[in-house]
């Protein structure tokens, strides 16, 4: 039987042998809750999560969007992927950079893999156009030298 973290959240119904998890280990939750988009689940045992934010701007006298990003701790017994919704909580520290861990998985992000895809695109476009640009250059200081 899953601990009760104190929090209106459903235990996964995997069990795993984490002690760094909040239903089946010792980890207490307090603090600040999140809900986000894992971004990346490469690491060992840990997600990248980023939710947008506003953030008003007297000057103009409008909103502005912004992105958070933390690292929290995914346990087996929640195994998040990229582009699911999870909730996270604050924890003690569990690594240098992990202050959260994620406790309950929400959903899947819509339109999540095309969001990727779109970001890659422009970073490769403009890689091309800086390249473009320094050949440019290169070509017309060569001119000048002849």
């Amino acid at each position: 039987m899953p601990n009760d973290i104190g929090i209106d959240v459903q235990a996964p119904k995997e069990k795993c042998n984490d002690r760094n998890c909040p239903f089946h280990g010792s980890l207490k939750v307090r603090g600040r809750q999140f809900k986000g988009v894992v971004i990346s689940s490469k690491m060992h045992n840990t997600a990248t999560i980023e939710w947008t934010r506003t953030e008003y701007i007297p000057k103009y006298g409008r909103y502005e969007q912004k992105r958070s990003k933390i690292k929290a701790h995914n346990p087996k017994c929640i195994n998040a992927a990229e582009g699911d919704l999870v909730r996270v909580i604050g924890c003690r520290p569990l690594s240098k950079t992990k202050n959260f861990v994620i406790v309950e998985k929400l959903g899947k992000e819509r339109l999540f893999t095309e969001r990727i895809e779109a970001e890659e695109e422009a970073k490769v476009k403009e890689k091309k156009e800086k390249a473009e640009k320094t050949e440019g250059k290169n070509k017309t200081e060569e001119n000048e030298e002849e």
